[in-house]
């Protein structure tokens, strides 16, 4: 005899163009990578979860009910269901499953974010109502999971890229618009500082130091904004900002004009991988030198990079420790082995397809 096993599987990605933009309404370049998190299980007839994780050596076990309580912060699997819940989903069963993955944990490549993904889209599936849900849903609902359960700073982009794949064109403002890209980019290099980074301190700190400048900004100028500003109004406000508050906004609507430049670049019938590469060492020495976000090693990781032949590299995701990653359309794993010798473990990578369900069949 058999029964059915459900295997739902999602990609880590990394920031191509927009780092630090996505939670101020600026436009975002993702990139979904072929390394990926999965979740396998299947239903068991009472109403327990339980949930096997060999690659932390951990394992958990709860029981559905009308609202889960939290055993702590970032209590994802829980808060997944108490978000399900109250979008009107029904659990009469419970499940057992087993979740593996391959994307570096806490460096900047969506791990927790896929975690999520893959979870909310398996938990739709076994729910009674049985659904596989389209991957802007899915990602709507766990970024409420991850982030506006626990009021956590982050954004969006996480979300949309792990679930949707691919190259994206993502904006939040004047309204959310996910667009994906139709390019065809060449091998990127994945390097593993092993630093640890805490996303929750730098996110508050880059994000509520621009906010603050906004805000300060908005009730002496109301017709400042983030998305308009240029040359001329940052000259017009520049004597009311201290230089700190200068060189971040000056640094923040660079990085969002170097974004615009990247998707008119990657829009372009053929693509210029040079000119790709140079725009994210652009986008790098201001996340370095503005945000702070980038560390010694790190740096060093890059140096190394380059000088092995990459055409482009930056640090990812909220910075502080975590990944860099380097484009390498040619002789990658060159490259690979010059961030291995600067201390850093890498992964060769190219892009790859969002969220993926299958159904498997197992004996008894």
């Amino acid at each position: 005899m058999s029964h059915s096993v459900l295997r739902v599987s999602t990609p880590g990605r990394v920031c191509l163009f927009g780092e630090h933009q996505d939670y101020l309404g600026l436009p975002v370049v993702p990139c979904a990578i072929s390394v990926r998190i999965q979740i396998e299980g299947s239903a068991r007839p009472d109403r327990q979860v339980r949930i096997d994780l060999p690659d932390i050596d951990s394992s958990m076990s709860f029981r559905l009910g009308e609202q889960l309580t939290y055993s702590g912060t970032r209590d994802y699997f829980r808060s997944s269901v108490n978000v399900l819940l109250r979008k009107g989903f029904t659990f009469s069963t419970g499940c057992d499953c087993t979740v593996r993955g391959n994307i570096p944990i806490n460096s900047g490549t969506s791990s927790s974010s896929a975690l999520i993904v893959s979870w909310i889209a398996f938990l739709a599936r076994v729910s009674d109502q049985q659904k596989s849900l389209p991957p802007l849903e899915v990602a709507t609902l766990a970024h409420e999971a991850e982030v506006l359960e626990f009021g956590e700073p982050g954004g969006m982009m996480d979300h949309f890229s792990t679930a949707c794949g691919g190259v994206l064109a993502i904006d939040f403002h004047p309204s959310l618009k996910v667009r994906e890209i139709p390019v065809t980019l060449g091998t990127f290099v994945l390097g593993d500082s092993q630093q640890p980074k805490d996303t929750t301190a730098i996110l508050a700190r880059v994000k509520l130091g621009v906010l603050r400048i906004v805000k300060n900004l908005q009730d002496r100028h109301p017709d400042f904004s983030l998305q308009t500003a240029n040359a001329d109004m940052l000259g017009r406000v520049a004597r009311e900002l201290s230089p700190a508050e200068r060189e971040l906004l000056d640094g923040t609507i660079r990085n969002r004009d170097i974004t615009r430049e990247a998707r008119q670049l990657l829009n372009r019938p053929a693509m210029d991988h040079r000119g790709m590469g140079e725009l994210l060492s652009q986008h790098q020495e201001i996340l370095r030198d503005v945000l702070k976000i980038s560390t010694p090693k790190i740096d060093g990781m890059i140096a190394a990079a380059m000088a092995a032949g990459a055409y482009g590299a930056k640090i990812n995701g909220s910075g502080g420790g975590g990944c860099m990653f380097a484009y390498a359309p040619e002789s990658p794993e060159i490259v690979a082995d010059a961030i291995e010798r600067a201390g850093g473990k890498a992964i060769v990578v190219t892009t790859d397809e969002g969220t993926r369900t299958e159904i498997l069949q197992a004996a008894d």
